[in-house]
């Protein structure tokens, strides 16, 4: 397997909405980031479902290499 593109060396503040589902890009080369756009169909990368629980401030990742997919956890601090 392929690394992830690194769309944005910083994460992604999404407003959510409690009850809805939002479908992140792990293959890095959505043209909607943080979101999927189908793009990752000619890679071995799959967006990763994220449930709101509550309306709040999401910080996705912006870089791909999260330990806690798909919130930032600041290892685009490494790159």
């Amino acid at each position: 397997m392929s690394d992830p593109v690194v769309a944005q060396k910083a994460p992604y503040a999404v407003d959510v909405e409690a009850g809805k589902s939002y479908f992140w890009c792990a293959c890095g080369q959505s043209q909607s980031q943080p979101f999927c756009d189908g793009s990752h169909k000619t890679t071995d990368f799959t967006p990763l479902k994220f449930d709101a629980s509550e309306s709040t401030t999401i910080f996705f990742c912006g870089c791909k290499g999260s330990g806690n997919k798909p919130t930032c956890d600041g290892s685009h601090q490494k790159l």
